[in-house]
């Protein structure tokens, strides 16, 4: 009897050792597959900043396939990309009065839409694979031409003193802003 009170705390103890030792064992966290970046620029008297995620090509073809032609895509990936000014900018034309939008883009073989959606915070898609863009929540959509570009593995958008340039895989476009 003696011995099977000592063996159970020892058991136990041995039991407790070994699930804490697997518990610290474990993988560094990863670095997320699609990392959010946010980049900024003045335009006018306008400080204007875009938060996106940026997934890579990792060999894969992403316009047509990946992201298909005359479906609303998110213009990242994860949440919606935001786009967010303290004053009011001109967008081809059009004014986007200072506040956050959510931007997702129609890509087609020819010119895009760029869809500037005054609903921010959701999520890019649904679980069928389509936007969570409301249309009734579009503020305007503008056109713009794309180009062919050198490759570009990690989907990027910059400032660039004619607007917010964006590129990925092997095309890019400009949203143009004064």
């Amino acid at each position: 009897m003696k011995i099977n009170t000592l063996v159970k705390p020892i058991l136990s103890v041995l039991c407790l050792l070994f699930v804490s030792a697997g518990s610290l064992a474990q993988d560094a966290p990863r670095p997320p597959q699609s990392p959010k970046v946010t980049v900024t620029g003045v335009f006018g008297k306008a400080n204007v900043s875009v938060v996106y995620s940026s997934p890579s090509v990792k060999g894969r073809k992403i316009w047509g396939e990946l992201v298909p032609f005359g479906k609303v895509w998110r213009a990242g990936a994860n949440s919606a990309t935001i786009i967010e000014t303290d004053a009011d900018v001109n967008i081809a034309g059009n004014t986007l009065a200072k506040g956050k939008y959510s931007i997702y883009m129609l890509p087609t073989e020819g010119d895009w839409q760029v869809i500037f959606n005054t609903e921010v915070g959701q999520w890019g898609i649904k679980r069928g694979g389509e936007t969570t863009r409301n249309p009734e929540k579009d503020a305007f959509t503008i056109t713009v031409k794309t180009a062919k570009a050198d490759f570009k593995e990690a989907l990027e958008y910059k400032v660039v003193p004619a607007g917010i340039a964006f590129g990925w895989e092997n095309m890019s476009l400009l949203i143009p802003i004064k």
